[in-house]
């Protein structure tokens, strides 16, 4: 598992990338990464493209990332899913919160 922060295509833009499981393991340093970032950020991208697998825990730490940049005004696309992971972001409607690409 790890978490990695890359910057957008835009000042303001930070892509978050989760490689591996996310889970309870990830959460002090998924939270690290946007906590440190810059003020000027306005916009998050989740890229789990090489996510395997996320838990309940996970699902929280994207709810307290929304809170932080946000709440319903908050920014954020879930991109590049696979199955299982869009599967379960489905059934847990967070779709209604974020946007799921």
């Amino acid at each position: 598992m790890s978490v990695s922060a890359i910057a957008g295509d835009k000042n303001n833009e930070m892509t978050i990338r989760i490689t591996g499981r996310f889970d309870f393991s990830s959460h002090q340093e998924f939270r690290q990464i946007y906590e440190n970032a810059s003020p000027d950020i306005k916009h998050y991208v989740i890229d789990m493209s090489e996510t395997t697998y996320l838990d309940s825990s996970a699902l929280g730490m994207l709810l307290l990332l929304r809170d932080h940049a946000g709440g319903d005004n908050a920014d954020i696309r879930i991109r590049h899913c696979n199955e299982d992971v869009k599967k379960i972001l489905t059934i847990s409607n967070f779709g209604q919160l974020f946007k799921i690409e």
